[in-house]
């Protein structure tokens, strides 16, 4: 990889060479990236995808890295944080925002201009990018119940608006898992309402959150999917789970639905307690758990 080439090509774009992903990761875990950038505007986006086309390069979004695990070895190629994307804004009753704003400054947003409907989400701490690629949810309330549109660039470089419709949302999923591109804007179709009741709940699903999970260690969130019929933290708990370490990373004593790192945790003893769980649940219960949270690089060399 010529890095003074990458430099001389993209001239505008912030970029750090064989940076870290722990930095960055909610688990304080993960390798290094290759090349790291922070595009400012769609127009900067647009030129990194063409370009790894262009040359080949792999590449992928890192979003606010909250809800996956990056393994040791780190990520080949380019990765991109739209950390810089992060208007937010009003337009007819409609809340525009770039992807790499956070979800929980736009709920705190829709609050301030008294509209309801993402209060849900007060507590999600991830991008609205990564929001959109899993149809985040928490507290009975997903993505797709207020979303209206988003724009899209491709892997070929080109841009498309995508209708609720077209994005295919289900439980945690949605097409941008099958096909690869950025999330660059989306807009939120709101509801006006009463800002005491909209704060009161927000309020009250946020001590939920700080009483029920270990908000006090770093962790990847929720790192299973609910299993029909069941509900993950009981599974783990009635397997006799809850507390085990592996390495420096533990299932949470607080929520066995989370693991947090401890004691300078590897990636690897993140991937490894994962699949721990889902052995041991799998042979006490019969219950497959897929994981929630997603797992991607490459192994350490």
């Amino acid at each position: 990889m010529n890095i003074e080439k990458i430099k001389a090509d993209l001239p505008t774009i912030k970029m750090l060479f064989e940076e870290p992903l722990s930095r960055y990761t909610f688990t304080k875990t993960g390798g290094p990236a290759d090349v790291l950038l922070f595009p400012k505007t769609k127009e900067e986006v647009k030129a990194i995808v063409n370009y790894c086309l262009g040359e080949a390069h792999p590449w992928l979004v890192l979003g606010n890295a909250s809800n996956l695990i990056v393994r040791d070895g780190g990520i080949a190629g380019f990765v991109l944080m739209l950390a810089e994307m992060k208007d937010i804004a009003l337009v007819d009753q409609k809340i525009i925002v770039e992807a790499g704003a956070k979800l929980i400054d736009t709920t705190y947003f829709a609050l301030e201009q008294g509209l309801t409907g993402l209060e849900f989400a007060c507590g999600i701490p991830g991008s609205i990018g990564g929001a959109i690629y899993m149809n985040a949810g928490a507290y009975g309330g997903e993505v797709v119940d207020v979303f209206e549109s988003v724009e899209v660039i491709w892997e070929d470089g080109s841009f498309e608006r995508l209708t609720k419709e077209q994005m295919d949302f289900s439980y945690r999923h949605s097409v941008m898992q099958k096909r690869k591109g950025v999330v660059l804007e989306v807009t939120f179709a709101l509801v006006p309402g009463d800002k005491e009741q909209i704060s009161a709940k927000m309020n009250e699903l946020t001590a939920l959150r700080e009483a029920k999970q270990p908000l006090e260690y770093p962790s990847c969130g929720s790192v299973f999917k609910r299993p029909e019929g069941h509900f993950t933290g009981k599974l783990i708990q009635d397997a006799g789970l809850q507390g085990l370490t592996w390495g420096g990373a533990q299932i949470s004593t607080k929520h066995a639905g989370f693991i947090v790192n401890i004691n300078q945790a590897t990636a690897t003893d993140y991937v490894e307690l994962i699949q721990h769980i889902q052995a041991v649940i799998f042979e006490k219960f019969q219950v497959k758990l897929e994981a929630e949270v997603r797992i991607i690089g490459r192994e350490k060399p």
